[in-house]
Protein backbone atom coordinates (compact mmCIF):
# COMPACT_ATOMS: atom_id res chain seq x y z
CA UNK A 1 0.00 0.00 0.00
CA UNK A 2 1.32 3.40 -1.06
CA UNK A 3 0.27 6.07 1.58
CA UNK A 4 0.78 9.35 -0.83
CA UNK A 5 -1.63 10.29 -2.72
CA UNK A 6 -1.26 11.32 -6.23
CA UNK A 7 -1.34 14.55 -7.87
CA UNK A 8 -4.91 14.48 -9.42
CA UNK A 9 -6.04 13.13 -5.66
CA UNK A 10 -3.82 16.31 -3.87
CA UNK A 11 -6.08 18.71 -6.74
CA UNK A 12 -8.95 17.40 -6.43
CA UNK A 13 -8.59 18.51 -2.37
CA UNK A 14 -7.16 21.74 -3.10
CA UNK A 15 -9.59 22.87 -5.44
CA UNK A 16 -12.71 21.77 -3.74
CA UNK A 17 -11.06 23.27 -0.75
CA UNK A 18 -10.35 26.32 -2.24
CA UNK A 19 -14.45 26.35 -4.11
CA UNK A 20 -15.71 26.29 -0.86
CA UNK A 21 -13.92 28.57 0.88
CA UNK A 22 -15.23 31.44 -1.34
CA UNK A 23 -18.75 29.51 -1.95
CA UNK A 24 -19.84 27.87 1.74
CA UNK A 25 -18.78 30.07 4.82
CA UNK A 26 -20.87 31.08 7.92
CA UNK A 27 -23.51 33.01 6.11
CA UNK A 28 -23.93 31.12 3.12
CA UNK A 29 -23.87 28.06 4.99
CA UNK A 30 -27.00 29.17 7.74
CA UNK A 31 -29.05 30.58 4.69
CA UNK A 32 -29.01 27.42 3.02
CA UNK A 33 -30.16 25.17 5.53
CA UNK A 34 -32.99 27.61 6.41
CA UNK A 35 -34.60 26.79 2.29
CA UNK A 36 -37.37 24.24 1.85
CA UNK A 37 -34.20 22.35 0.65
CA UNK A 38 -32.03 22.57 3.06
CA UNK A 39 -29.29 23.33 0.55
CA UNK A 40 -28.11 25.73 -1.72
CA UNK A 41 -28.93 24.84 -5.56
CA UNK A 42 -26.55 27.12 -6.61
CA UNK A 43 -23.85 25.65 -4.75
CA UNK A 44 -24.64 22.16 -5.99
CA UNK A 45 -24.74 22.88 -9.55
CA UNK A 46 -21.15 24.55 -9.48
CA UNK A 47 -19.99 21.49 -7.63
CA UNK A 48 -21.17 19.76 -10.48
CA UNK A 49 -20.54 21.66 -13.77
CA UNK A 50 -16.69 22.81 -12.27
CA UNK A 51 -15.97 19.62 -10.70
CA UNK A 52 -17.85 16.93 -11.24
CA UNK A 53 -18.64 16.09 -7.81
CA UNK A 54 -21.86 13.98 -8.08
CA UNK A 55 -20.43 11.55 -10.54
CA UNK A 56 -17.18 11.10 -9.35
CA UNK A 57 -16.97 8.29 -8.56
CA UNK A 58 -19.28 7.07 -11.59
CA UNK A 59 -17.47 5.61 -14.37
CA UNK A 60 -16.93 7.43 -17.59
CA UNK A 61 -19.56 5.71 -19.35
CA UNK A 62 -22.08 6.85 -17.78
CA UNK A 63 -20.76 10.51 -17.82
CA UNK A 64 -19.06 10.10 -14.42
CA UNK A 65 -14.86 11.40 -13.80
CA UNK A 66 -14.33 7.53 -13.40
CA UNK A 67 -12.24 7.86 -10.11
CA UNK A 68 -12.49 5.52 -6.98
CA UNK A 69 -13.58 5.36 -3.49
CA UNK A 70 -10.63 7.21 -2.20
CA UNK A 71 -11.25 10.51 -3.94
CA UNK A 72 -14.48 10.48 -3.22
CA UNK A 73 -13.85 9.81 0.35
CA UNK A 74 -11.52 12.82 -0.24
CA UNK A 75 -14.12 15.42 -1.35
CA UNK A 76 -15.94 14.06 1.65
CA UNK A 77 -13.46 15.21 3.63
CA UNK A 78 -13.52 19.10 2.18
CA UNK A 79 -16.99 19.48 2.66
CA UNK A 80 -16.98 18.44 5.59
CA UNK A 81 -14.21 21.19 6.66
CA UNK A 82 -17.37 23.31 6.09
CA UNK A 83 -20.43 21.51 6.88
CA UNK A 84 -21.41 21.88 3.07
CA UNK A 85 -25.42 21.54 2.81
CA UNK A 86 -25.10 19.21 -0.92
CA UNK A 87 -26.83 16.46 -1.40
CA UNK A 88 -23.76 14.52 -2.03
CA UNK A 89 -24.31 12.25 0.76
CA UNK A 90 -27.38 10.96 -0.18
CA UNK A 91 -27.09 10.84 -3.77
CA UNK A 92 -23.28 10.43 -4.48
CA UNK A 93 -22.50 8.05 -1.70
CA UNK A 94 -25.72 6.23 -0.92
CA UNK A 95 -27.68 6.07 -3.84
CA UNK A 96 -25.63 5.86 -6.94
CA UNK A 97 -23.64 3.47 -6.40
CA UNK A 98 -27.02 0.91 -5.47
CA UNK A 99 -28.01 2.04 -8.72
CA UNK A 100 -24.75 1.20 -10.26
CA UNK A 101 -24.15 -2.24 -8.77
CA UNK A 102 -28.11 -3.49 -9.30
CA UNK A 103 -29.93 -1.19 -12.05
CA UNK A 104 -30.40 -2.52 -15.46
CA UNK A 105 -28.72 -1.20 -18.36
CA UNK A 106 -31.36 0.66 -19.33
CA UNK A 107 -31.86 2.53 -15.54
CA UNK A 108 -28.10 2.89 -15.45
CA UNK A 109 -28.23 4.47 -18.44
CA UNK A 110 -31.31 6.58 -17.65
CA UNK A 111 -30.60 7.86 -14.08
CA UNK A 112 -26.67 7.73 -13.39
CA UNK A 113 -25.86 10.15 -16.56
CA UNK A 114 -28.18 12.97 -15.05
CA UNK A 115 -26.68 11.79 -11.11
CA UNK A 116 -23.07 12.32 -13.02
CA UNK A 117 -24.36 16.13 -14.29
CA UNK A 118 -25.98 17.07 -10.88
CA UNK A 119 -29.64 17.25 -12.81
CA UNK A 120 -31.03 14.57 -10.66
CA UNK A 121 -30.67 14.08 -7.09
CA UNK A 122 -31.02 11.01 -4.97
CA UNK A 123 -31.77 9.51 -1.50
CA UNK A 124 -31.95 6.07 -0.02
CA UNK A 125 -35.39 5.23 2.17
CA UNK A 126 -34.57 2.42 4.73
CA UNK A 127 -37.64 1.64 7.20
CA UNK A 128 -37.47 2.82 10.39
CA UNK A 129 -34.03 3.58 12.35
CA UNK A 130 -32.26 0.85 10.95
CA UNK A 131 -30.07 2.67 7.74
CA UNK A 132 -26.83 1.39 9.90
CA UNK A 133 -28.32 -2.12 10.67
CA UNK A 134 -28.98 -1.88 6.49
CA UNK A 135 -25.63 -0.89 5.50
CA UNK A 136 -24.31 -3.97 8.02
CA UNK A 137 -22.35 -1.09 10.24
CA UNK A 138 -23.70 -2.32 13.93
CA UNK A 139 -25.18 -5.42 12.88
CA UNK A 140 -25.76 -7.66 10.58
CA UNK A 141 -29.03 -8.92 9.51
CA UNK A 142 -29.14 -11.59 6.47
CA UNK A 143 -33.02 -11.65 6.24
CA UNK A 144 -33.59 -8.11 6.14
CA UNK A 145 -35.95 -7.85 9.06
CA UNK A 146 -34.69 -4.25 9.86
CA UNK A 147 -36.84 -3.65 7.00
CA UNK A 148 -39.88 -4.36 9.03
CA UNK A 149 -40.77 -7.65 7.88
CA UNK A 150 -43.85 -6.56 5.62
CA UNK A 151 -45.71 -5.97 8.75
CA UNK A 152 -46.64 -2.24 10.25
CA UNK A 153 -43.52 0.19 10.48
CA UNK A 154 -42.04 -0.94 7.61
CA UNK A 155 -42.25 -0.71 3.64
CA UNK A 156 -44.39 -3.47 1.24
CA UNK A 157 -44.58 -3.93 -2.08
CA UNK A 158 -46.74 -6.24 -4.19
CA UNK A 159 -47.23 -6.02 -8.00
CA UNK A 160 -49.90 -4.90 -9.50
CA UNK A 161 -51.41 -4.61 -13.08
CA UNK A 162 -48.63 -2.36 -14.71
CA UNK A 163 -46.20 -3.17 -12.53
CA UNK A 164 -45.27 -2.62 -8.42
CA UNK A 165 -46.85 -0.39 -6.20
CA UNK A 166 -45.27 0.29 -2.30
CA UNK A 167 -46.73 0.98 0.74
CA UNK A 168 -45.76 2.23 3.80
CA UNK A 169 -43.77 5.26 5.72
CA UNK A 170 -39.99 5.91 6.41
CA UNK A 171 -38.61 8.60 8.32
CA UNK A 172 -35.15 10.04 8.95
CA UNK A 173 -34.43 10.18 5.34
CA UNK A 174 -31.54 12.11 4.03
CA UNK A 175 -32.47 14.50 1.52
CA UNK A 176 -35.81 12.49 1.37
CA UNK A 177 -38.22 15.54 1.43
CA UNK A 178 -36.36 17.30 -1.80
CA UNK A 179 -34.78 14.23 -3.83
CA UNK A 180 -36.08 13.75 -7.30
CA UNK A 181 -35.46 10.18 -7.17
CA UNK A 182 -35.85 7.42 -3.99
CA UNK A 183 -34.05 4.31 -3.81
CA UNK A 184 -36.98 2.84 -1.47
CA UNK A 185 -36.26 -0.92 0.64
CA UNK A 186 -39.27 -2.77 0.71
CA UNK A 187 -40.61 -6.23 1.72
CA UNK A 188 -42.13 -8.36 -1.01
CA UNK A 189 -44.00 -11.49 -1.36
CA UNK A 190 -45.82 -13.44 1.44
CA UNK A 191 -44.55 -13.20 4.49
CA UNK A 192 -43.06 -17.03 4.67
CA UNK A 193 -41.23 -16.16 1.56
CA UNK A 194 -40.77 -12.19 1.62
CA UNK A 195 -37.13 -10.61 0.90
CA UNK A 196 -36.10 -7.22 0.53
CA UNK A 197 -35.96 -5.48 -3.05
CA UNK A 198 -34.54 -2.12 -3.86
CA UNK A 199 -37.46 0.03 -5.97
CA UNK A 200 -37.31 3.42 -7.89
CA UNK A 201 -39.83 5.97 -6.57
CA UNK A 202 -40.28 9.51 -8.52
CA UNK A 203 -40.26 12.32 -5.83
CA UNK A 204 -43.65 13.71 -8.03
CA UNK A 205 -45.06 10.24 -7.79
CA UNK A 206 -48.97 9.90 -6.96
CA UNK A 207 -49.78 8.57 -3.56
CA UNK A 208 -46.02 9.91 -2.28
CA UNK A 209 -46.22 12.87 0.59
CA UNK A 210 -42.80 14.20 1.99
CA UNK A 211 -42.22 16.69 4.68
CA UNK A 212 -38.82 17.65 6.12
CA UNK A 213 -38.29 16.58 9.51
CA UNK A 214 -36.53 19.12 12.78
CA UNK A 215 -33.16 17.49 12.88
CA UNK A 216 -30.72 17.99 15.56
CA UNK A 217 -28.07 18.59 13.05
CA UNK A 218 -29.62 21.23 10.18
CA UNK A 219 -26.44 20.83 8.00
CA UNK A 220 -27.67 17.17 7.54
CA UNK A 221 -31.63 17.52 6.44
CA UNK A 222 -33.91 14.79 7.23
CA UNK A 223 -37.50 14.21 5.33
CA UNK A 224 -40.21 11.70 6.42
CA UNK A 225 -42.00 9.48 3.46
CA UNK A 226 -45.45 8.33 3.49
CA UNK A 227 -46.09 5.79 0.53
CA UNK A 228 -50.13 5.15 -0.10
CA UNK A 229 -49.97 2.35 -3.38
CA UNK A 230 -47.13 4.01 -5.05
CA UNK A 231 -46.46 3.40 -8.50
CA UNK A 232 -42.72 1.91 -8.24
CA UNK A 233 -40.28 0.52 -10.20
CA UNK A 234 -37.86 -2.31 -9.63
CA UNK A 235 -34.19 -1.77 -9.19
CA UNK A 236 -32.56 -4.40 -11.36
CA UNK A 237 -34.72 -7.63 -11.33
CA UNK A 238 -35.91 -10.35 -8.55
CA UNK A 239 -33.11 -12.61 -9.36
CA UNK A 240 -30.70 -9.59 -7.70
CA UNK A 241 -29.81 -9.82 -4.02
CA UNK A 242 -30.47 -6.47 -2.86
CA UNK A 243 -28.67 -7.05 0.98
CA UNK A 244 -24.90 -8.34 -0.18
CA UNK A 245 -25.02 -4.59 -2.52
CA UNK A 246 -26.17 -2.75 0.90
CA UNK A 247 -23.36 -4.51 2.87
CA UNK A 248 -20.71 -4.06 0.39
CA UNK A 249 -22.47 -0.12 0.10
CA UNK A 250 -21.62 0.15 3.69
CA UNK A 251 -17.87 -0.05 3.65
CA UNK A 252 -17.72 2.87 1.10
CA UNK A 253 -20.48 4.62 3.45
CA UNK A 254 -18.48 4.50 6.50
CA UNK A 255 -15.21 5.87 4.62
CA UNK A 256 -16.94 8.55 3.57
CA UNK A 257 -18.71 9.58 6.65
CA UNK A 258 -15.36 8.91 8.51
CA UNK A 259 -13.19 11.17 6.13
CA UNK A 260 -16.12 14.18 6.03
CA UNK A 261 -15.86 13.66 9.92
CA UNK A 262 -12.20 14.39 10.39
CA UNK A 263 -12.43 17.15 7.98
CA UNK A 264 -14.97 18.92 10.04
CA UNK A 265 -12.69 18.01 13.36
CA UNK A 266 -9.57 19.39 11.47
CA UNK A 267 -11.23 22.47 11.10
CA UNK A 268 -12.89 23.18 14.17
CA UNK A 269 -9.79 22.62 15.86
CA UNK A 270 -7.90 25.17 13.52
CA UNK A 271 -10.83 27.85 14.27
CA UNK A 272 -9.88 26.83 17.97
CA UNK A 273 -6.08 27.10 18.07
CA UNK A 274 -6.77 30.60 16.12
CA UNK A 275 -8.82 31.97 18.79
CA UNK A 276 -6.81 31.03 21.78
CA UNK A 277 -4.00 32.46 20.22
CA UNK A 278 -5.96 36.21 20.24
CA UNK A 279 -7.76 35.79 23.40
CA UNK A 280 -5.62 37.36 26.15
CA UNK A 281 -6.49 36.44 29.95
CA UNK A 282 -4.35 37.79 32.92
CA UNK A 283 -1.77 39.76 30.35
CA UNK A 284 -1.21 36.67 28.09
CA UNK A 285 -2.82 34.86 25.29
CA UNK A 286 -4.86 32.05 26.79
CA UNK A 287 -3.24 29.76 24.24
CA UNK A 288 -0.12 30.21 26.06
CA UNK A 289 -1.26 28.26 29.34
CA UNK A 290 0.01 24.82 29.65
CA UNK A 291 -3.40 23.15 30.35
CA UNK A 292 -4.95 24.66 27.26
CA UNK A 293 -2.16 23.84 25.26
CA UNK A 294 -2.38 20.15 26.86
CA UNK A 295 -6.12 19.41 25.72
CA UNK A 296 -5.40 20.87 22.36
CA UNK A 297 -2.45 18.82 22.04
CA UNK A 298 -4.81 15.43 23.23
CA UNK A 299 -7.48 16.57 20.61
CA UNK A 300 -5.41 17.43 17.31
CA UNK A 301 -3.75 13.74 18.37
CA UNK A 302 -7.22 12.07 19.17
CA UNK A 303 -7.66 13.78 15.26
CA UNK A 304 -5.13 12.87 13.06
CA UNK A 305 -5.03 9.57 14.00
CA UNK A 306 -8.94 9.14 12.90
CA UNK A 307 -7.76 11.03 9.90
CA UNK A 308 -5.30 8.03 9.47
CA UNK A 309 -7.85 5.19 10.28
CA UNK A 310 -10.04 7.27 7.59
CA UNK A 311 -7.94 7.08 4.86
CA UNK A 312 -7.13 3.54 5.59
CA UNK A 313 -10.86 2.64 5.57
CA UNK A 314 -11.52 4.42 2.16
CA UNK A 315 -7.93 2.35 0.77
CA UNK A 316 -9.73 -0.84 2.04
CA UNK A 317 -13.26 0.24 0.28
CA UNK A 318 -11.97 0.30 -2.70
CA UNK A 319 -9.72 -2.58 -2.63
CA UNK A 320 -12.86 -4.71 -1.42
CA UNK A 321 -14.81 -3.40 -4.54
CA UNK A 322 -12.20 -4.13 -6.69
CA UNK A 323 -11.61 -7.96 -4.99
CA UNK A 324 -15.21 -8.38 -5.17
CA UNK A 325 -15.58 -7.92 -8.76
CA UNK A 326 -12.34 -9.64 -9.58
CA UNK A 327 -13.50 -12.77 -7.58
CA UNK A 328 -16.93 -12.60 -9.37
CA UNK A 329 -15.53 -12.59 -12.41
CA UNK A 330 -12.50 -14.89 -12.82
CA UNK A 331 -13.23 -17.24 -9.42
CA UNK A 332 -13.02 -21.17 -10.60
CA UNK A 333 -11.93 -22.55 -7.37
CA UNK A 334 -13.64 -22.71 -4.17
CA UNK A 335 -10.53 -22.20 -2.43
CA UNK A 336 -9.88 -18.77 -4.46
CA UNK A 337 -13.80 -17.41 -3.61
CA UNK A 338 -13.71 -18.17 0.37
CA UNK A 339 -10.02 -16.66 0.19
CA UNK A 340 -11.30 -13.40 -1.45
CA UNK A 341 -14.73 -13.19 1.16
CA UNK A 342 -11.97 -13.79 4.24
CA UNK A 343 -10.20 -11.12 2.97
CA UNK A 344 -13.20 -9.18 2.20
CA UNK A 345 -14.27 -9.53 5.47
CA UNK A 346 -11.20 -8.17 7.18
CA UNK A 347 -10.87 -5.09 5.09
CA UNK A 348 -14.75 -4.60 5.51
CA UNK A 349 -14.40 -4.12 9.53
CA UNK A 350 -11.85 -0.66 8.77
CA UNK A 351 -14.94 1.44 7.32
CA UNK A 352 -17.08 1.23 11.08
CA UNK A 353 -14.05 1.24 13.09
CA UNK A 354 -12.96 4.42 11.22
CA UNK A 355 -16.34 5.71 11.47
CA UNK A 356 -16.12 5.39 14.99
CA UNK A 357 -12.64 6.73 15.80
CA UNK A 358 -13.85 9.96 13.42
CA UNK A 359 -17.06 10.52 15.47
CA UNK A 360 -15.23 10.52 18.88
CA UNK A 361 -12.37 12.82 17.63
CA UNK A 362 -15.25 15.38 15.87
CA UNK A 363 -17.07 15.24 19.12
CA UNK A 364 -14.36 15.79 21.44
CA UNK A 365 -12.89 18.10 19.03
CA UNK A 366 -16.47 20.23 19.03
CA UNK A 367 -16.26 20.00 22.56
CA UNK A 368 -12.83 21.36 23.21
CA UNK A 369 -14.14 24.36 20.70
CA UNK A 370 -17.26 25.17 22.32
CA UNK A 371 -15.11 25.62 26.13
CA UNK A 372 -12.09 27.22 24.82
CA UNK A 373 -14.12 29.60 23.10
CA UNK A 374 -15.57 30.65 26.13
CA UNK A 375 -18.90 32.57 26.51
CA UNK A 376 -18.96 32.92 22.91
CA UNK A 377 -18.42 29.42 21.90
CA UNK A 378 -21.90 28.85 23.06
CA UNK A 379 -24.33 31.29 20.83
CA UNK A 380 -26.75 30.43 18.61
CA UNK A 381 -24.72 32.72 16.05
CA UNK A 382 -21.35 31.02 16.40
CA UNK A 383 -20.87 27.90 14.23
CA UNK A 384 -19.20 26.08 17.08
CA UNK A 385 -22.35 24.14 18.02
CA UNK A 386 -22.98 23.23 14.39
CA UNK A 387 -19.79 21.06 13.95
CA UNK A 388 -21.12 19.61 17.49
CA UNK A 389 -24.21 18.71 16.19
CA UNK A 390 -23.10 17.08 13.19
CA UNK A 391 -20.77 14.60 15.28
CA UNK A 392 -24.31 13.67 17.67
CA UNK A 393 -26.37 13.69 14.74
CA UNK A 394 -24.13 11.17 12.65
CA UNK A 395 -24.11 9.05 15.59
CA UNK A 396 -28.08 9.03 16.26
CA UNK A 397 -27.98 8.23 12.40
CA UNK A 398 -25.05 5.54 12.32
CA UNK A 399 -24.23 4.54 15.42
CA UNK A 400 -23.44 4.56 18.13
CA UNK A 401 -19.94 4.15 18.39
CA UNK A 402 -19.47 1.48 20.66
CA UNK A 403 -22.27 -0.46 18.62
CA UNK A 404 -19.94 0.14 15.35
CA UNK A 405 -16.81 -0.93 17.39
CA UNK A 406 -18.81 -4.27 18.80
CA UNK A 407 -19.59 -4.95 15.52
CA UNK A 408 -16.61 -4.43 13.85
CA UNK A 409 -15.27 -6.82 16.59
CA UNK A 410 -18.16 -9.55 16.00
CA UNK A 411 -17.24 -9.49 11.82
CA UNK A 412 -13.51 -9.93 12.48
CA UNK A 413 -14.34 -12.64 15.43
CA UNK A 414 -11.75 -10.82 17.52
CA UNK A 415 -13.28 -12.55 20.36
CA UNK A 416 -14.11 -16.28 19.31
CA UNK A 417 -11.99 -18.46 21.14
CA UNK A 418 -9.33 -20.24 18.89
CA UNK A 419 -10.07 -23.66 18.10
CA UNK A 420 -8.12 -26.61 18.88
Amino acid sequence: MDARFTDEQDEIRRTLRELLGKRCGPEELRAAVDTPAGHGPALWATLAEQLGLPGLALPETYGGVGCTATELALACEETGRTLAPTPLLATAVLAAPLLLALGTGAQRAELLPRIASGALTAALAVPGPALSTALALTGHDPRGEWAGGGRAGGVQARRAEDGWQVYGQVDQVLDGHSAELLVVAAHAGGFARSRVLLFLVRGDAAGLTRVRQTALDATRPQGRIQLRHVPAELLGDETVDALPALDRLGDTAAACLATEAVGAAGRVLERTVEYVGQREQFGRPVGSFQAVKHRLADAYVQVQAARSAAYYAAWAAEATATATVTATATATATATASASASATAREGTAGGLALAQALEALRRAAAEGIQLHGGIGFTWEHEAHLYFKRAAGDELLFGPVHRLRAHAADAAHVFEEAGP
